[in-house]
């Protein structure tokens, strides 16, 4: 039999679950150290030139993906108000696991008491491993083979001394408990996802740091790919920027996020609340999600969000959230974003070195 092609109607290219789902809790975790983008500067230009963010966090020396991913899930549990043993899988999305060959999921899920009767995993795509592992759980719940699923987006700081990821590259991210929608205090209405084989940014087994496709990072990978996404999601859904109150998009710098807003026609207003990356650097597989836990502190019933994620190699999920009644008792059931960003002590750049491991001892 012929093979038939599939229809290419932007409506049918969305991704939404026989049955609606949404967020019915969530979390964030910043680490409180941070090392100033001037103190880079001091080190590798003798202070001179611009720096492209202020500060970035820095996690201490007894943090790391896990830990933070666990302190992310406890906020997000206690705005659910479910029991941990009622998830049915928890997915860390991550490019900064601690092991290689061992999983973050079932350390965290272990911690915050979901084993030993749920489903783990591990996600990887670059920047978009947390989207990806949000999109996975709306497929788990939505097909109702599980009421509940956590997804998690967290990252610790990369980058090679002196190079410029180093000023950016941050640490932290968020957490998500994804059920019904009738239980949801913002109801994931579609999501789109757009990918390519981009060579925009990778790191091979055993190579300490990741490297730049250079010419390629903004395009054909960062602009491309979450333009192509969000248009076509607001193509389908009939929408228009508009249409929403806030938008998030992923934030490697402050630059790439604020004029991608201007291509597709969202104002600096729009993106203003969720714009992290000045004060904590580019959080990676949490960079977009955590700042939509930003925007849900202080978003109101009725606010519809657009929020799109990218990751090197490259693609872009891209969500259409309707913001609910249940946000406005849920959100003060644990600590907000903006709190973890106030929470902050600097450090210089030695502290820094010791802490991440920069100085090798044989």
């Amino acid at each position: 039999m012929d093979q038939q092609p599939l229809p290419q109607h932007p409506q049918h290219l969305l991704l939404k679950p026989a049955q609606a789902v949404g967020i019915i809790g969530y979390g964030a975790y910043v680490p409180r150290y941070r090392l100033p983008a001037s103190e880079v500067a001091r080190i590798w230009t003798g202070g001179e030139g611009g720096t492209p963010i202020k500060e970035k966090s820095v996690p201490g020396v007894d943090e790391d993906v896990i830990t933070m991913s666990i302190e992310a899930s406890r906020n997000a549990l206690k705005r659910a108000g479910i029991p941990a043993a009622a998830l049915r899988a928890v997915w860390v999305g991550s490019e900064s696991h601690p092991y290689a060959v061992k999983p973050t999921s079932t350390i965290v899920a272990e911690a915050i008491g979901v084993s030993p009767n749920t489903q783990a995993a591990d996600w990887e795509f670059a920047c978009k491993a947390g989207t990806e592992a949000v999109v996975a759980a709306m497929g788990l719940v939505g097909s109702k083979m599980a009421e509940y699923a956590l997804a998690i987006g967290m990252d610790t700081a990369q980058g090679r001394p002196g190079d410029a990821l180093e000023y950016t590259a941050g640490a932290g991210g968020a957490a998500f408990v994804i059920g019904p929608a009738e239980q949801s205090l913002a109801i994931i209405q579609a999501a789109y996802s757009y990918v390519t084989d981009t060579p925009d940014f990778w790191r091979r087994a055993y190579q300490k740091y990741p490297e730049h496709g250079q010419r390629f990072t903004g395009e054909p990978a960062y602009f491309e790919h979450i333009t192509q996404s969000a248009r076509t999601l607001m193509e389908a859904n009939g929408t228009t920027p508009a249409d929403y109150k806030y938008a998030v998009f992923h934030q490697p710098n402050t630059k790439f996020p604020q004029r991608v807003a201007g291509m597709l026609g969202f104002t600096k207003e729009q993106i203003a609340p969720g714009l992290l990356v000045p004060v904590i650097g580019n959080t990676y597989a949490g960079a977009a999600l955590i700042g939509l836990t930003a925007i849900l502190d202080i978003a109101e019933p009725g606010d519809r969000l657009l929020v799109s994620s990218f990751g090197s190699g490259a693609g872009s999920d891209t969500f259409d959230l309707l913001v609910t009644e249940a946000i406005l008792e849920r959100r003060d059931r644990a600590t907000k974003t903006q709190e973890y960003i106030t929470r902050r002590t600097v450090i210089d750049y030695a502290t820094y070195a010791r802490m991440r491991g920069k100085l090798v001892m044989k």
